[in-house]
């Protein structure tokens, strides 16, 4: 019989009749799609608008320190420049330019800043700290209310500068210099020059108020010598 059939329809696939499609699976199928869509939506927006505690909140270690004091290394002897009429006081090279342009600014005032002492190597602060509470008789927790250890000073940075007035002698290093007109000339205008006061009262190292001591934050080695992690541990006993 299939020889009476023409050939073209002989290969034509043989088909045993339309299947319609069942309709409950195409609807479930369309609520799953449906569903991972949500669930895609909502873990992007987590991603991207609820980040993980650890990238909003990071972990700061507390910064090792001294009775107080933070570590700081020594400024290499090539980078500084002299402030004081005979050379012996030292600063960093661009924080004794600013330097030296404020007292300029402040002498046209009539307001004279003198330096007393600048960069300090870790040899002479060792002297300023063990010999000297010998002779005082001071624990270590009481020297270091006042002076750093060997290691832990801001003078070592070549950006720290203790300033007196050349018109008050009589207030050098001593918290009566706050009642001198350079005092408030540096509260009013040392901003300008980019530098701040390193222990104002009540600071958060423990050390004593002293409005002499200075440092400079005016470029970004300077700030992230003195800013970086300044979180504190609990102070150390003697």
């Amino acid at each position: 019989m299939d020889q009476d059939i023409p050939v073209a329809e002989r290969l034509q696939p043989i088909t045993q009749g339309k299947v319609e499609p069942r309709r409950g699976g195409w609807a479930i199928a369309l609520v799953l799609v449906g569903l991972m869509g949500v669930g895609a939506v909502w873990f992007l927006n987590r991603a991207t608008e609820s980040p993980t505690a650890t990238e909003t909140e990071p972990t700061v270690t507390p910064t090792e320190n001294l009775l107080g004091h933070l570590p700081y290394e020594e400024a290499p002897l090539s980078e500084l420049e002299p402030v004081s009429a005979d050379g012996q006081i030292k600063l960093r090279r661009a924080a004794a330019e600013r330097f030296r342009a404020m007292v300029a600014a402040a002498q046209q005032e009539g307001v004279v800043l003198v330096p007393l002492s600048g960069f300090r190597s870790k040899q002479d602060q060792d002297y300023l700290f063990f010999e000297v509470k010998e002779q005082r008789a001071q624990r270590a927790s009481e020297r270091a209310l006042v002076s750093a250890p060997p290691g832990y000073s801001e003078h070592h940075t070549g950006y720290a500068i203790d300033i007196g007035d050349g018109s008050r002698p009589d207030t050098h290093l001593k918290e009566t210099f706050e009642d001198t007109p350079a005092f408030r000339w540096l509260e009013k205008n040392a901003a300008r020059f980019s530098f701040e006061l390193s222990f104002p009262r009540h600071n958060p190292q423990g050390v004593s108020y002293e409005p002499w001591h200075w440092r400079f934050v005016g470029d970004r080695h300077s700030l992230q010598t003195f800013y970086r992690a300044r979180q504190l541990t609990p102070r150390n006993e003697p």
